[in-house]
């Protein structure tokens, strides 16, 4: 029996280059140049973050070119023109001593196009080969002396739907500036009636207009300067290269990325088993439950060979600043926080207690010390997260899954630069309220393993 041949790869129809469109009222509000904050600096040199976001769209190719192609193109010139820096590139002058965002007329947005005739409902379901998706996020232009910030790519299969990529630079987002940009993107492509017309230009919401002053951050003193010394001295040689570090992957040949869901009777549940044998007064977060289940179950798959488990993930500094900065505060404001526990005790019968106490108690130290405590220390234990430290990216406080252009929420959101990386992602629920969405990748019998691991877990409660 002849083999069955595979869908043809991604072809790119088109590319181009979406430059902010200009109005004197918002242009002169905008700043053109950003500094980069020791907040910044932290994330100099890692990789950039993909994201994925899938939207059904049942309609021949031709429909999409003539009517929401060119919306979207439009909308997001429109958008550009609120973060012009972000338009721009990340460069490291001699005369500066750190990198700084500069936008410069004629600075554009890289913006790609693809057809593809592979299946997009599976690409977009549960449970996908995670090999089967590269391609829908475009490269940033990375050099040692510039750095793109945002590249875009929208990838239309005929008749089922189509999947807009972004690649982002994190020295310049996180991930509530990354998911603002793009809810305030949907935000003016929703309300666009029709671009070749000379309608009034939607305005953004103020909850969606960002806020890119950065007076406002108070850097413990000499922080920067310390960052800046640990990138430029790194590998022992005094250098400014842009380029991102060269993190050491999992490489799976049969690597699978898999959406897991807790609902909120479960986290409830989660909640109630924590609070009858955590030992310490606390009281569960589902932030803390869902992170320590999902640790848990996954110390066990791996079958890790160390004596201890570091588990890394991150805090909104937002609010929790002295004194508090604008929640539309545009750029990176996240704190880092890592608990060590040892492997033996999560890999037993209450391994999910021992990481939701070891979770609480970082959450409790930020509460006593202050979220910046330790600051100096974040860049130089960048190695420990670089060597299979198991880390969480993204928020279920986020909702990617009202991100819509006009044409319905996506059915699926997918942070598809953890594949490969000890990482797992949240976000929340598309269709229960309340409720939480793990994803992450493991090889096809790591994740036969966690699947049941993670249902037998929480029909055991």
């Amino acid at each position: 029996m002849a083999e069955q041949a595979s869908p043809a790869p991604f072809k790119v129809i088109q590319v181009c280059s979406v430059a902010p469109l200009h109005e004197p009222t918002i242009s002169t509000i905008v700043p053109t140049s950003l500094p980069l904050t020791f907040f910044d600096l932290l994330w100099l040199r890692l990789t950039p973050v993909k994201c994925l976001y899938f939207y059904p769209f049942p309609h021949p190719i031709s429909s999409f070119h003539h009517s929401l192609l060119p919306s979207l193109k439009h909308s997001l010139s429109l958008t550009l023109q609120h973060f012009l820096p972000f338009a721009g590139t990340l460069t490291w002058p001699c005369h500066s001593p750190k990198p700084i965002i500069n936008y410069l007329p004629g600075d554009t947005v890289s913006f790609v196009v693809a057809e593809s005739n592979k299946n997009f409902n599976h690409l977009s379901s549960q449970l996908c080969e995670a090999s089967q998706r590269h391609g829908l996020a475009p490269d940033l232009a990375i050099s040692n002396d510039k750095a793109s910030l945002l590249a875009i790519q929208v990838t239309v299969f005929p008749n089922a739907g189509f999947c807009i990529g972004i690649n982002a630079h994190h020295a310049a987002f996180d991930g509530k500036s990354a998911t603002m940009f793009m809810k305030s993107w949907a935000s003016i492509c929703s309300k666009l009636k029709n671009p070749n017309t000379s309608t009034p230009t939607p305005s953004l919401p103020h909850h969606l207009t960002p806020f890119c002053d950065r007076s406002l951050i108070r850097e413990p003193t000499g922080i920067a300067e310390v960052y800046v010394d640990t990138w430029m001295n790194h590998n022992g040689s005094t250098n400014r290269s842009l380029k991102p570090w060269e993190v050491v992957t999992t490489k799976l040949s049969d690597g699978l990325k898999g959406l897991f869901e807790l609902t909120p009777s479960q986290i409830l549940k989660l909640k109630q088993h924590a609070n009858s044998k955590v030992k310490m007064n606390v009281h569960p977060s589902t932030f803390s439950v869902t992170c320590a289940y999902v640790l848990a179950c996954l110390v066990k798959v791996r079958q890790v060979k160390e004596d201890t488990v570091g588990f890394i993930f991150y805090i909104d500094c937002r609010s929790r600043l002295d004194p508090p900065i604008p929640a539309t505060y545009f750029g990176n404001c996240v704190a880092k926080q890592m608990v060590v526990a040892l492997t033996k005790e999560l890999v037993g019968n209450d391994g999910f207690i021992c990481a939701v106490e070891g979770i609480s108690e970082a959450l409790n130290r930020v509460k006593d010390e202050g979220v910046l405590n330790g600051a100096e220390r974040w860049v130089s234990d960048m190695n420990e997260f670089l060597e299979g430290r198991i880390s969480v990216v993204g928020s279920p406080r986020f909702e990617v899954y009202s991100i819509d252009f006009g044409c319905g929420r996506p059915k699926k959101v997918d942070i598809s630069s953890i594949d490969g990386e000890e990482a797992f992602s949240l976000n929340e629920s598309r269709d229960i309220h309340g409720g939480v969405e793990i994803g992450l990748t493991l090889s096809k019998a790591e994740m036969e393993e966690f699947t049941t691991l993670f249902i037998q877990g929480l029909d055991s409660l």
